[in-house]
This record gives structure tokens, sequence and C-alpha cells, in this order.
């Protein structure tokens, strides 16, 4: 089996990379070759059992994707894309990176014609208020901001495309990925990740919200799951409806807090600063916060066990089991 990440040298890429050259396999079938793609070059895994192709390129510029699917890859995970808070600043260059490159994507996929998996990284931000208490299956997609509307976009490209036999695709709508590693990006969503991980190394953390801004999380090693899952899923069992809503956890950011505090004390939640923004307040504000995806967990994808939970896998994978 050939698989192909799109965004493989991002943070999720990364990792799923990881887990895939570990594990030598997926939906129960030997990986003969993975390919790592992204404007800037992947890391080889360590361990691989498969030989590991590193590529660079401009997935919207013309030819591009087609020069992907030359190698007719089996599995295609697509995640990559301008995150929340750029799109929403820069706006041609939301469409073209989130939209455009998608488009052009399933183009290659279509003239390929092998018909491989398609898994896209979606986002809850295909959702728009006013929000019910819960956001259930039925509820409708109206997208309050440039990167929701991208997404939803590009959702209803890979049902199209699927259901004309093109691909066979699906978007699963992640939940805001947290603990984050790494540095701060321009996701409006950095923060929620930013007052964790900055805080347990040893630094100072801004927080641009009140606490009792509620949102959907999940871990990287559960978002790295809800991928391999999607991956292996008979997607007959969705038939039309190829987007899906991820389990996950809803907790505000004074839960957050308390969670972080239970798991490391009041010395490292000290580090926390409060700084209302307001940029990124009006944004935030628009973001559902509670979901109850029965399709999904029907389906058998899992989430965390807790806010706790997520803080220590980021202390165990990234922090070698030790705290600042």
């Amino acid at each position: 089996m050939k698989v192909l990440i799109i965004g493989g040298a991002g943070m999720v890429g990364r990792k799923l990379a990881e887990r895939l050259a570990k594990d030598g396999a997926l939906a129960g079938k030997a990986i003969s070759k993975l390919t790592l793609y992204d404007v800037v070059p992947g890391v080889v895994p360590e361990g691989a059992q498969a030989p590991v192709a590193i590529l660079t390129g401009d997935l919207p510029a013309a030819g591009e994707a087609d020069k992907l699917l030359a190698d007719r890859p089996d599995v295609i995970f697509h995640l990559a894309a301008i995150v929340s808070g750029e799109a929403e600043q820069d706006f041609d260059k939301g469409y073209r990176i989130n939209m455009d490159g998608t488009r052009s994507l399933l183009e290659a996929v279509r003239k390929a014609g092998h018909k491989p998996r398609l898994v896209f990284a979606s986002s809850i931000a295909v959702f728009g208020a006013p929000f019910p208490d819960a956001i259930g299956d039925e509820f409708f997609n109206t997208p309050l901001t440039s990167y929701g509307t991208q997404k939803n976009i590009c959702e209803l490209l890979i049902t199209d495309y699927s259901r004309k036999g093109f691909v066979d695709g699906i978007g699963i709508r992640l939940p805001t990925v947290c603990v984050r590693p790494g540095k701060p990006n321009k996701a409006a969503s950095g923060f929620f990740s930013n007052i964790m991980r900055e805080p347990l190394a040893g630094a100072d953390a801004v927080l641009p919200v009140s606490e009792s801004v509620m949102h959907w999380h999940a871990s990287p090693r559960a978002a790295v799951g809800f991928m391999q899952h999607a991956a292996s899923l008979d997607l007959a069992k969705l038939g039309w409806r190829r987007a899906i809503t991820m389990p996950g956890l809803a907790v505000t950011v004074g839960e957050q807090i308390a969670a972080l505090r239970k798991v490391a004390g009041d010395r490292v939640v000290a580090r926390i600063r409060r700084v209302p923004d307001p940029f990124v307040e009006t944004i935030v504000a628009g973001w559902p916060r509670n979901f109850a995806p029965k399709r999904a967990i029907a389906l058998g994808f899992k989430a965390d066990a807790s806010f706790e939970e997520i803080i220590r896998i980021h202390i165990e994978d990234e922090l070698g089991g030790k705290i600042a």
C-alpha cells in the first residue's frame, strides 16, 4: 500500500507519519511506500519499515497535484491548510491554499483514475452560531469565518467527487488539537495550547479570552487515531454524507486551567497572564462549543477520556515525562 500525506511536515502530519512508520501497516495492509509532501521538507520517521519520500512544493500550482498522483497512492491524507487566524486576515491566501489546493488535488485524482481513499482534515469551524447546547449530526453548516467556509466548500467537493466515483473520500471535522507541541502559530485557537504548553515548559503564556469560553478539544494522539480509523472505515456506512464530526471534550478555559493545576500544580498555573485580545475574542465568539457526535462514536472513533489525560499525553510525548 502506498500512502501520501499532504501536509506531512505539519504537527499532525508528522505524528501520523511516525505512527504509520511504527505500525508498518494501515487498514490491515503493509505500507510499501510513504510519501510526505509539504511546502517545507518533512522528516523521515525513525524506524520506518518502508521507503519514505520527502517532497516539497506548492499544491495549488499548475501540475503540482498531478505529480503527486503519478505514483498512484492508495491512501491520501490531506492535512495541508492555512490556519484560521491567517485565513481570516489574508483572504486571497486562504482561498488559494485551502480551497484551490483541494480542488487541484481532486482534479488530479480524477485524471489518475484509480479512486484512492482520501481522508480530509476538516474542522468544526464549518458550523456557525447560533448554537444549541450540543451540536448534533443534523445541525446545518453556516460558517462565520473564511476558514470555516473554505473547509465547508472542500467537504462538499469531496462528497461530490466521491458520489461521481472519482475518489473514496471522507472529511473528518477535527476538534481543536490540544496540546499542540512546538511554537505558537497563527491559528486563532492557538492560545488553547499555549496556556498549557508554555507553562509546562517553564515559560509564561498569554490568555486572550475569558475563562468562561468553552471549546471542543482532542489530543494529537487522538487526532492521529481519527485519521487511521477513517482510512480503514467502510465508507458505505456514511452514505453520501461524507463529512463527519469527530468526538472530543467540551471544556471551558477555566476547566483547562483547573486540570493543569491538578496535574502540574499552582507554580505552573501562575505562569498564565490574562491579556484580553478583541480580535481573538471576536473570532472565538463565533465558534461552536459542544457536540453530540453520535455518528462518529457509532462508527468507532474514540476521544480522550479527560482534559487531564490530554495534558499527561503532552507531558509524556513531548516533555519526556518531566515538568519544568
